[in-house]
């Protein structure tokens, strides 16, 4: 029923627009071919705006995944510094008593006569080491200084996995007459405020176990060994 009735409304719309257009003079066509003319231009232009403003949407979306893509960029480089922060952070100092702390001389009466200092960490966690260790020779309770030769400037933290190692050495220097000799000494870890901790017992080892000294220092602690003969 619907269909029917819109026909037959269309049937009598047409037919009165056929009776107006036979009565309208030919201007009358001309202007309505203008206003067809102004619609279409009308038309087109909204079409063209619309096209840019798609080409705009599109550009924006565009700009809107690449700052996306920054943005997950940063987060996950940021992620990784963060990791790295908290792996550091998670890592205590060194106190000794998970430490294995050995020395063997070296270059015994010799130029270049020193301890080699390997201090292995034991513990099943990190820990660091930083500075120099605090180390006493023999009965001397003067803890040795750091050697001139080494930088002063060496407080920056070494952080020791389990099993890894830092090694340090201590210098003599014997000048044959009023030395002091000794087997073995005290070494102590300092904290990065300078301060010292425990302090432990060490036997010397190698060829020549016995050392003497009239002076002596101490090096940084290094991933390296100092001296490597």
């Amino acid at each position: 029923m619907r269909t029917s009735r819109i026909r037959t409304a269309a049937l009598a719309t047409v037919t009165a627009a056929l009776v107006l257009g036979l009565t309208a003079c030919g201007g009358a066509d001309g202007d309505s071919k203008a206003a067809g003319g102004d619609k279409a231009a009308g038309t087109s232009q909204s079409r063209s705006a619309s096209n840019g403003d798609a080409k705009g949407g599109a550009e924006q979306a565009k700009s809107g995944g690449d700052a996306k893509t920054g943005e997950r960029s940063t987060t996950a480089s940021g992620g990784s510094d963060e990791v790295a922060n908290k792996a550091t952070t998670a890592a205590q100092q060194c106190r000794g008593d998970e430490m294995m702390v050995t020395a063997v001389h070296q270059l015994a009466d010799q130029q270049g006569d020193h301890l080699l200092i390997t201090a292995s960490n034991e513990g099943d966690k990190p820990c660091w080491v930083t500075s120099y260790p605090s180390v006493k020779l023999g009965d001397d309770d003067a803890v040795l200084p750091l050697s001139k030769k080494d930088d002063t400037g060496g407080d920056k933290r070494i952080t020791l996995q389990p099993g890894s190692t830092a090694y340090s050495a201590v210098n003599l220097f014997d000048y044959g007459s009023k030395n002091q000799t000794a087997q073995s000494f005290a070494i102590a870890l300092r904290g990065a405020d300078g301060q010292d901790g425990p302090f432990y017992s060490v036997d010397s080892k190698g060829e020549k176990p016995q050392f003497s000294w009239n002076e002596a220092d101490v090096l940084n602690w290094s991933t390296e060994k100092p001296y490597d003969f």
